[in-house]
């Protein structure tokens, strides 16, 4: 038996399994779709809260058109741009634009239809007066309460329209508040029906982002010298953290706009928000305490790797503090960074107690102090921010 090329007979044991083939194609083919998915998820993950946002306004701008038609409403323009208008980011903030603009779109109205029918206008000059009236005055209201700036736009509508769509200025004003009721209803609607976005969830994400924005400020306060790079570096990101808590306190307050109508059950955020600030001081004070001049050598050299450990196990806690908050996880331990506060304080006071600081110059000395300060007030705000952390994340979900 010779071993060679396979002949005509053995040849349909190795002809390939169509069946087989299709098979194989199939699975590379969902495979490729799965990793696809995996990357695209991947990528827009960052901006789901956005995604979310362009999607509630799509389908409160369609809703509203539909029915506004359904309805034969003289304008159906301003059914749409109310749903747009209180289509927002959480449903809190939905709800406070919704009454503003409600009470905004009524008061003008009211007013607007007043003038209208209380002073003739057929004339150009008789039309200019009632315009300086119906303008005026609500345009001083809405400069002192800015929640109120719609009133002015509702009272020229009313005066002007019955001009264009050849009404009275009675059945103007009651088409405006009918057209304008409907947008309301219809963009509270989706803001609770189309993925729902609560005040509080928002603020526990911007408050992981500004966890991590201070994470990276205090690794790189304590990591040792900075040039000048690296200075403004830290710069922006401090800007960004005062940016980030400032969002933190807006999202908290629709949060507790919810919770006042009774939409959803979370604790009070203050807490939190007064240890984040409090945080970012510690952070800016002991940086600006590292960046000055430098202590005497020796003693420089007995704290530099003892403010770097700070550093260094400050910023994974405070990292994974953002993280268990995002995911409404149990804060992380604190034995770590407490025991590199207990070595950096006591080493401290072994200098002050074998008189170390008695050759300091007055300046130095302050600086020795001051760091000693700041390093406790930032040992009780991380002890604080693992209490805060618990209360915020492991709360019963009410949203």
């Amino acid at each position: 038996m010779r071993w060679g090329l396979p002949t005509a007979r053995m040849a349909p044991l190795f002809r390939p399994n169509p069946i087989l083939g299709r098979h194989h194609r199939k699975a590379a083919c969902v495979g490729r779709v799965e990793v696809l998915w995996r990357w695209l998820r991947q990528r827009l993950r960052p901006y789901r809260v956005q995604l979310a946002l362009t999607l509630r306004t799509t389908v409160a701008a369609v809703v509203g058109l539909g029915v506004a038609q359904a309805l034969n409403l003289p304008l159906p323009l301003w059914t749409v741009l109310t749903a747009l208008i209180v289509t927002q980011m959480s449903i809190g903030r939905s709800l406070k634009t919704s009454l503003d603009y409600l009470v905004s779109t009524i008061g003008g109205t009211i007013y607007g239809a007043a003038l209208a029918l209380s002073i003739p206008h057929t004339t150009e000059l008789s039309l200019l007066l009632v315009l300086v009236l119906a303008v005026a005055p609500l345009a001083l209201l809405a400069a002192l309460r800015r929640n109120l700036n719609a009133v002015p736009v509702s009272s020229i509508i009313v005066v002007l329209m019955p001009a264009i769509t050849h009404a009275s200025p009675l059945a103007s004003a009651i088409d405006r508040v009918l057209e304008v009721a409907l947008g309301v209803v219809i963009g509270l609607g989706v803001a609770f029906l189309v993925l729902p976005a609560s005040g509080h969830r928002l603020a526990r994400q911007e408050a992981a982002r500004t966890l991590d924005l201070l994470a990276q400020a205090l690794g790189r306060v304590l990591a040792g010298s900075l040039g000048t790079a690296d200075v403004e570096d830290l710069r922006r990101i401090y800007d960004r953290i005062g940016q980030s808590i400032a969002d933190f306190a807006a999202n908290a307050a629709e949060g507790e706009r919810e919770c006042s109508a009774r939409l959803s059950v979370e604790p009070d955020t203050q807490p939190l928000r007064r240890t984040l600030q409090r945080l970012r001081h510690d952070v800016v004070t002991v940086g600006r305490i590292a960046r000055s001049e430098p202590l005497p050598k020796p003693m420089l050299a007995r704290l530099t790797p003892k403010l770097a450990t700070i550093g260094r196990t400050g910023r994974d806690y405070v990292r994974a503090c953002g993280i268990a908050l995002a995911g409404r996880r149990p804060p992380p331990s604190e034995t770590a960074v407490e025991q590199a506060f207990v070595e950096a304080l006591a080493e401290m006071t072994a200098i002050r107690s074998e008189g170390g600081t008695r050759q300091l110059t007055d300046a130095e000395a302050s600086r020795f102090f001051a760091l000693s300060f700041a390093l406790e007030e930032m040992r009780r705000t991380f002890r604080d921010l693992g209490h805060d952390v618990a209360v915020t994340a492991l709360a019963p979900e009410g949203d």
